[in-house]
């Protein structure tokens, strides 16, 4: 109990994977993955935001992601405190990739107010893509990448986000909840996503008891090939619910595409 009530979602760490079978197009890329911020929830303080960000720093990565729930529902979950949007922004702010920090709306932001998270976020230097696109220039030639929105929330325009874009140009997507990756079109080569907190608990022999995902453990964390596509789903940093995380500690992803 004091492990996973303390001990464990108190702890945060970068986890190093490596993603293969990538198209020329993404090959070699560094990327950090920041999902479930959830600021505000027991144990998330301004003071966790800025050790996330200097952990993120510190790796290096070419194109830093955030996947969505910033902040943490007054109404969803024990213990912790509301911070408001613009603080959570302003200690996000120094987040520095050379390729650029990007952002998708998540669940409990949509509930909290998506506006003013894609309005503070534009003031730290952090682009929120909602059903979008840009076109970035690497070494390796151009980059296409589309932050999709949140299926949850029936927020997500897979077509318009992908809308110009040539059907066979691979395209690194992002969104919010990895349970929108089955209904992506393979012009999506790598799909980036959150959510899920891997269930928050993985337990031997027994695995993750509770996955906020309507395909159960199938897209609960980790690196996921279906269909021609890859699915990455990263496991979080904050929690929901209850303060718990056994099995599944806190984590900024940082993904070397092979």
């Amino acid at each position: 109990m004091l492990y996973a009530f303390w001990l464990e979602p108190s702890s945060l760490r970068l986890s190093r994977y490596e993603v293969p079978d990538n198209p020329a197009s993404l090959k070699g890329l560094n990327i950090a993955v920041i999902a479930d911020l959830h600021a505000g929830s027991t144990y998330i303080d301004e003071g966790k935001i800025d050790r996330v960000v200097a952990l993120t720093n510190a790796a290096k990565p070419d194109l830093i992601l955030l996947t969505g729930d910033y902040v943490r529902s007054v109404s969803r979950g024990l213990g912790g405190r509301h911070i408001p949007i613009p603080v959570i922004a302003h200690h996000l702010k120094p987040l520095r990739a050379p390729l650029g920090v990007y952002a998708v709306i998540g669940n409990h932001d949509r509930w909290e107010d998506a506006g003013s998270v894609t309005a503070a976020f534009g003031a730290a230097g952090i682009t929120v893509l909602e059903n979008q696109h840009v076109t970035l220039a690497t070494p390796r030639g151009p980059l296409h990448l589309a932050g999709i929105g949140d299926l949850y929330t029936k927020a997500h325009d897979p077509e318009l986000a992908l809308v110009g874009l040539a059907k066979d140009a691979p395209v690194l997507c992002f969104t919010h909840t990895p349970d929108l990756f089955p209904q992506l079109p393979s012009t999506c080569a790598l799909t980036i996503t959150g959510h899920t907190h891997g269930g928050q608990v993985q337990l031997p022999f027994v695995g993750r008891p509770v996955v906020p995902s309507g395909y159960g453990q199938r897209y609960a964390a980790g690196h996921i090939r279906e269909g021609g596509k890859a699915l990455f789903v990263s496991t979080g940093i904050g929690t929901s619910m209850l303060p718990v995380r056994f099995g599944v500690p806190p984590e900024v992803s940082f993904l070397r595409l092979k």
